[in-house]
Formats: C-alpha cells, structure tokens, sequence
C-alpha cells in the first residue's frame, strides 16, 4: 500500500460518483472486456459518458433490479468483467435472490455497486437508505464487501476489483464527501490502514466509509485529553483483516467499532465475530442500533443515529472503564 493521510476535515470538491465513472471510463479505454449495467441512475451516478464512450459494453436495464442482475451476470457467464449498479437499497434489497443464485452461486464475477450507503440517502428517505445492505453481501459465502471512504480510496479499489473473482460489494457516497487521502493512495483489498498509532494506546477505533473522518475528530479529542488511541480504516469488511484485528485487540485491549451500518449485521458484527474466535475483548458498537432510516439532511441524521465523533468518545472511554 501506499497510503498519504490528508485528515483536514475538509470536503473535497468533488463527488465520488465522478471518480467513479472517470475511473471507470478509463478502464474500459484500457480493456475492452469491461461492461457496466446500471438501473435507471446513469444520470444520478455520471456514467452516461460511459454508455456514449462504449455503447456496445455500457447498458441501461431500467427500473428492473433483479433483470438488471440477471443481464450482469449472463454478461459475465461470456467471459466480461461486469461491474453493476443501483442505489444501495436497490443493488441489495431488490435483486438479492438474484445476485446469490445466478452470480454467486454459480460461480460468476459480477462487481456490484451501492451508492448512497447508510445515511449518506439523505432527502431519499428511509425507503432508499441502506442500513443492511453489507450484511446481506456479508451473508453470502465468498464475497468481497468493501466501504470506501472517499475519492481516492474508492478509485483504487474499483481498479483492483477487474482482478477479484466471484461477487464483490462496494457501499459508497455519491457525493459530498470528505477528503480523508490524496490523491493516487493506492490501497490493497484485504488489507486494513493503521492511521494513527503508539505504544500507549488504551483502545483501538476500527472504522470505515464516511466514519473515518468522525474517528479521526474522536481521535484528535480523545489526544487533547491525553488518552492514546489506535485508529485503523477497515475499508475491508470481508475479507477482514483478522490478523490486524487481533493485534490491536491484544495490544491495546479495548476495541471501538464505528459504522454507516447497522451494527446488527455490519463491520461491528464481523469483528466481534473474530475477537470471539481469536481473542476475545472488550468491545463497543457505533452505528445505526437497529433502527429503520429515515429522510433528512445528513447532518441531521449522523446526529440522529449517532455516528459522531461524541458517540465514538464515548464509546472509548466506556470501553477502557470495562478493561
């Protein structure tokens, strides 16, 4: 990996959905094996330039989610590289018997992508707000599920998804997001990022997506109150990490999960999962607790749920009481 932390807080001035379809553009210049099938949202997420570029391997299936699915995967059943998508509650929800049986199931490569994950639906409203959608792909055996968190980080990972078989699962935020690395970060699936820590750490926060930036506030708090703690971006929900889990749960003791999930069925559950297996440790959950979504802006929501940099100050300094 080569991996430059920004951690300005600051927006980027560009949506991801741009580096999405820039990303991809360029990919399909390079490889003509390359076929993307969307539902109704080209305009929402920019890839028209796709279907104007490469209309012979860029495809629009409609208002149709399991159709759509079924198309992708009969595209890779010939030998494409398909990269599908939908709003997160559509590209989960709405087509999942079709994704487990006609891709996974048997045993074809269909890169499937969720735009406006967990609260980032925003205006869209609790219908279109995926809060489970990870935990559906999580549930399907041999899947990759991955939760960017910004720009640069999904841009490389949609370039190492053309050489990842079977069914992948990428949750992100169209736009408004904020620049947590620079540009040209390359990240490796599979593999978490160690972004801040020390031989004092008394916890360890492991995040992901659009709490990375929120666990990187709770750290700088959490440091202006002279408490050491490890931050770690797993981008990666499956495969995790375990050996990066286990480390820092051995060697700090107290363990911090933050999501745009639900905690039920998210990053929370797969690591707690191998901390039960590996190295049973403390642990505290923040993301959404079992809740339906619900329509409002952003901001409203994250303090809502609380998926703030308070509730994860919290949760570390209830962590390290238990120890």
């Amino acid at each position: 990996m080569n991996v430059k932390l920004i951690g300005k807080h600051e927006k980027d001035s560009r949506a991801c959905r741009d580096g999405l379809a820039l990303t991809l553009n360029e990919m399909m210049a390079e490889d003509k094996s390359i076929c993307y099938v969307d539902c109704d949202l080209m305009g929402c997420i920019n890839t028209k330039m796709l279907q104007k570029n490469y209309p012979d391997r860029a495809f629009e299936a409609g208002i149709a989610e399991g159709n759509g699915a079924g198309v992708a995967a009969g595209l890779a059943a010939t030998g494409k590289k398909v990269f599908f998508h939908s709003f997160g509650t559509f590209s989960s929800r709405r087509c999942y018997d079709q994704i487990y049986m006609s891709a996974a199931y048997a045993g074809l490569s269909v890169r499937v992508l969720g735009s406006d994950a967990g609260v980032t639906a925003a205006f869209n409203g609790g219908t279109h707000m995926p809060l489970e959608d990870a935990g559906m792909y999580l549930s399907i055996p041999e899947t990759t599920v991955l939760d960017p968190a910004d720009y640069a980080q999904l841009a490389s990972i949609t370039r190492q998804l053309v050489n990842v078989e079977g069914v992948s699962y990428t949750r992100f935020v169209r736009k408004g997001i904020i620049k947590v690395y620079d540009d040209g970060s390359e990240f490796e699936i599979g593999k978490g990022v160690v972004l801040h820590e020390s031989d004092k750490d008394v916890a360890t926060i492991i995040t992901s997506g659009i709490m990375v930036d929120e666990s990187l506030k709770a750290y700088e708090a959490l440091q202006a109150e002279g408490i050491s703690v490890r931050v770690i971006d797993m981008f990666t929900w499956k495969p995790l990490d375990e050996e990066l889990v286990i480390k820092a749960a051995k060697e700090t003791g107290a363990i911090v999960t933050a999501e745009n999930h639900n905690v039920t069925c998210g990053l929370g559950s797969v690591v707690a999962n191998c901390l039960a297996k590996n190295c049973p440790t403390i642990q505290e959950f923040v993301g959404v607790q079992d809740q339906f979504g619900q329509v409002g802006p952003q901001d409203f929501l994250m303090d809502e749920y609380g998926l703030r940099a308070a509730n994860i100050v919290a949760a570390v300094k209830k962590a390290v009481a238990r120890k």
